[in-house]
Parts: structure tokens; C-alpha cells; sequence
């Protein structure tokens, strides 16, 4: 015979929980601590960004438009745009961007493909890679990596525990595949790179076998090579970072530069707006190269201080991933953070020398319009994930 005590322990249901979020995870109501670091570093890097523009932009802005400030104002106009767009992802539930995932990509490819057409996609520096007017431009390859991030966010999330990995993974590496071949049309090596270090932290997240994440590695490595290997230009510049100064008036000519940039510096710099390289011996100073800029006027102090807020961002930005109250939240957490980290990377090792020269800006520090209002929103997001962990 059962007792009372018995009866009522095994009628009690069991407890329900939420198949899609880890059983020790429970929504919070108040920001945590991730989220206060995020926004931490998220002002600090658009401070040093708006801060090190003017510095390294002033002399060539002068020369070129009569004014010191062109540069400047413009970075902080897209700032101001950025910081609308920064609101909105985070006021607004990650799980509502599920829905336009599918609209965002498609109108992605469109664009992709509208800059490839001659007369509407804006030509510069033998690259076509953006759509607008000489004021205003849009860079679709920017909007690519925030696509891919919901798309496979999104695809990765629906099909989990469906039939087998390749079935789940599929229209991601389709999906990867197209954008790649469009954005390596531009040409746009740097990008390309990014994206494929964002679909490759998202599949991990879903849980890919790592056996076959290698060798799709592997594979993509091998095709990389023969696109690099394909055009004769683009394996020079592939290749100009291991020797510079064997060419050092032509292809190594701005890793020369940089690298004497951050000569000067030393340990401590030689000051704010002190820099030799801004003077116009560093081209894109202040896009692609202003790490070497920062170098030279903040020293290895400086560098290594940057360095370090990027290193913090990515173990914040796995902490929020691992935490993440969805499993949609987990990859789009994931995703982001792959994204602005590795772009440092390939910037920062690009400029020190241990890296082929590529074109990427350094995310929220180096001027641009598409890159840092794009990469502002991606942060909201990754700001509304940690704040719902």
C-alpha cells in the first residue's frame, strides 16, 4: 500500500522545461555583468575610433578639402547613425529577427549582385564595392556578414535535431558559397575571410562534428589558395607581407609604412596628432591602417591596450554565447562575435606583418560609414542577448 507521503511525491508532474534553452539558464530581468562589460567596451572602442579618425585623417582632410575636421564629422555623423541603429537592436527582442532573416539575405545578393553591374556599383582602387553617390555609399559586402549571422542563426535553430548534420547544414554552406563567390568578384579577400570565420563559428556552436568542420576547413583552404593563385596581382598581395621590403615602392609599400609607423612609437608613443604616418606616407591612414597610426602616437602601450579590449570582447562575447537564453540566441551570439574579432585580427595582423594586406577596417575604430553603423547594430544585438541571459 502506498502512503500519503508516497502518493504525493509520484503525482507531482515533472517538472516542464524548455527544450530549446539549457535547463540552469532562466531569463533575468536586470542586465548582468557581460552586458555592462560589452557596453564597456563597445564606448571605448567608438571613443578611440572617433578620437584616433581625427588624428590621423586632419593633415590629408586639410590637403584635400580645406578643412581639418572632413573626416572627423563624417565619422561622427556615422557614429550617430550607428548609435540609432545600436538602440534599436537592443530595445527590440532578438527573436523578432528571425522572421526577416530570409528578407535581409535576399535583398543582400540583390545588392551584391547591383554592384557588380558597371554603372550602378562604385568603382575605387581597382575594386567595385559599393552603391550610392560620391557623399553617400553603401557597402553591401558589410551587410553580408550581418545576413549571414541571422540567415544561419536562423536555418541552424529550425533544423536542429532534424535528420543529420549535412541536412542541417546545407543551405548555410550554400548560402556561404554564393556570398563568397559574389563579394570575391568585388574583389574583396578580406571579407571573404571574415565570412567564412563566421560560418565556421556558427557551425561549431550547432554542432557540427569536428571531423567534418575540419575538412571543410581544409577544403576551403585549398580553394582559397587556388583563387589567390588565379590572379597574379592578387598572389603578389597575398604574398608582398613575408618580404616588404623586397618592394618596398610598390606592393610592400604599406606594410613598410606601417611597420615604420610603429617604429617610432616605442613603448610610449610619440603623442596625439604626432604621427609621421598621417602626413600622407601611410595611404588609408585612417581606414584600413590606423592601428599603425595608433602605434606610432600611443606606442606598444597603446597597441597592446587595444589589443587587449579586442581579446576582452571575445571571451565576453563567448560568455554571452554560452549563456544565451536560446539556442537561436547562442548562434547569432556567436556569430557576431566571430565577426568583429577575426576582423581584428586579420586588421591588426595585416598591419604588424603577420598577415597579407586585405582591406578590412578595424571594427568601430577605423573611419567608414557601412562598416561601423552595420557593426554598432550587430553589437545592440549582441547587448540584447546578454541582457536577456
Amino acid at each position: 500500500m502506498l502512503t500519503a507521503d508516497t502518493r504525493s511525491t509520484r503525482s507531482k508532474p515533472a517538472p516542464r522545461t524548455n527544450p530549446r534553452r539549457p535547463n540552469h539558464v532562466t531569463p533575468s530581468t536586470k542586465p548582468g555583468g557581460s552586458f555592462w562589460v560589452l557596453v564597456f567596451l563597445f564606448a571605448i572602442l567608438c571613443l578611440i575610433g572617433v578620437v584616433m579618425v581625427l588624428s590621423a585623417s586632419s593633415i590629408v582632410s586639410l590637403r584635400q578639402y580645406g578643412s581639418p575636421w572632413h573626416f572627423f564629422v563624417r565619422q561622427a555623423l556615422w557614429l550617430a547613425v550607428g548609435s540609432v541603429g545600436f538602440v534599436i537592436a537592443l530595445r527590440v527582442d532578438h527573436e523578432r529577427w528571425k522572421a526577416p532573416a530570409r528578407v535581409v539575405m535576399y535583398v543582400t545578393v540583390g545588392l551584391l549582385f547591383a554592384v557588380l553591374i558597371p554603372g550602378i556599383g562604385v568603382s575605387s582602387g581597382g575594386a567595385s564595392r559599393w552603391i550610392g553617390t560620391s557623399s553617400v555609399q553603401l557597402q553591401p559586402s558589410e551587410m553580408a556578414k550581418l545576413a549571414l549571422v541571422l540567415f544561419a542563426a536562423d536555418i541552424l535553430d529550425r533544423r536542429a535535431g532534424q535528420r543529420d548534420w549535412k541536412y542541417r547544414v546545407a543551405p548555410v554552406l550554400a548560402v556561404l558559397g554564393l556570398l563568397v563567390m559574389l563579394v570575391m568578384a568585388q574583389p574583396d579577400m578580406g571579407t571573404t575571410l571574415v565570412l567564412v570565420c563566421i560560418a565556421g563559428a556558427m557551425l561549431f556552436t550547432a554542432g557540427m562534428p569536428m571531423p567534418a568542420l575540419a575538412g571543410l576547413g581544409s577544403g576551403g583552404v585549398a580553394v582559397g589558395y587556388l583563387l589567390a593563385k588565379s590572379a597574379p596581382y592578387r598572389w603578389q598581395r597575398m604574398t608582398a607581407f613575408l618580404h616588404p621590403f623586397k618592394d618596398a615602392s610598390n606592393t610592400g609599400y604599406q606594410s613598410v609604412q606601417a611597420l615604420l609607423a610603429l617604429s617610432h612609437g616605442h613603448v610610449f608613443g610619440d603623442g596625439l596628432g604626432s604621427s609621421i604616418a598621417s602626413y600622407g606616407y601611410l595611404p588609408n591612414a585612417q581606414t584600413d591602417f590606423i592601428f599603425a597610426v595608433i602605434g606610432e602616437e600611443t606606442g606598444l602601450v597603446g597597441g597592446f591596450f587595444l589589443s587587449g579590449l579586442f581579446l576582452t570582447l571575445a571571451l565576453v562575447g563567448t560568455r554571452i554565447s554560452c549563456r544565451a537564453p536560446s539556442r537561436f540566441a547562442a548562434l547569432v551570439a556567436s556569430g557576431i562575435t566571430a565577426w568583429l574579432v577575426s576582423q581584428a585580427v586579420i586588421n591588426i595582423g595585416a598591419v604588424v606583418g603577420l598577415l597579407p594586406v586585405t582591406g578590412v577596417p578595424l571594427p568601430f575604430v577605423s573611419f567608414g560609414g557601412s562598416s561601423l553603423v552595420i557593426a554598432m547594430f550587430a553589437v545592440g544585438l549582441l547587448a540584447n542577448i546578454a541582457k536577456r541571459s
